[in-house]
Order: C-alpha cells, then structure tokens, then sequence
C-alpha cells in the first residue's frame, strides 16, 4: 500500500480495532488521548511526540492539557489518514508507553508501582 493514499473510513476503522485498539477516528483524524500524571509527565510526553514526529518530518496536532495529551493525525497533502499516520501512532505508541520492566528481561526495573513516580496512566 502507498504512503500517500488516504485510506477509507472502513479500512482506517477496522485497522484501528487490529493494530491500535486505543486509537480513535473523528472528523477526518486518528486520536488517541494518553493520559499523564501532572504538568511534567505532560511535557515529557509531548516532547517525546515532538521528537518522534520531528524526526519522521511528519507533524501531529495536540492538545496539551494538564493531566493529558490528545494527539490527531492526518496525512494533509493526501487530505486523509494514510500509511505515514499508522507508523507515526505505532511510534507513539511503542515510545512513549515502553513498559521497561516487561520488556527489558529484567535489565530495566521500570517505574516504581508507588503514586509518586509513575507518571504515564496506563489504558
């Protein structure tokens, strides 16, 4: 599938539920709303996605509140949501909700199971 061919409502649908179930489609765009600790895990997120999005030199809307960060994504040039949208939210994804503990075979310990430290809510 070409990166610059918007996909239908039906394929953008339905490859949401298969590969990222905490993704939604709304008015033209693909969202997921990740929720933070506070003000700081807020912008340890968002330059995360700035970083990743930087570096894929394909740009995201958020909207950056307090305890939340709601990211959309839309491929403009091809007025839809196409390949480039899905690989930016599986980056997403993948970085800024790393579960180090669970992945890393004991190397990393993760973020302490204590309110004070954790600062990424996990869906």
């Amino acid at each position: 599938m070409s990166k610059d061919i918007a996909l239908n409502e039906a394929e953008i649908v339905a490859r949401l539920a298969g590969e990222l179930p905490h993704w939604y489609y709304e008015n033209g765009w693909i969202r997921r709303k990740i929720k933070t600790s506070g003000w700081k895990a807020t912008l340890m997120v968002v330059n995360t996605i700035g970083h990743l999005a930087e570096a894929a030199w394909h740009h995201p809307d958020l909207t950056v509140s307090y305890a939340f960060v709601i990211v959309k994504l839309v491929t403009h040039s091809a007025k839809g949501i196409t390949e480039k949208d899905f690989s930016l939210a599986k980056k997403i994804e993948d970085v800024v909700l790393w579960d180090a503990a669970a992945e890393s075979g004991g190397v990393f310990e993760g973020t302490p199971d204590d309110p004070r430290f954790k600062y990424i809510k996990k869906d």
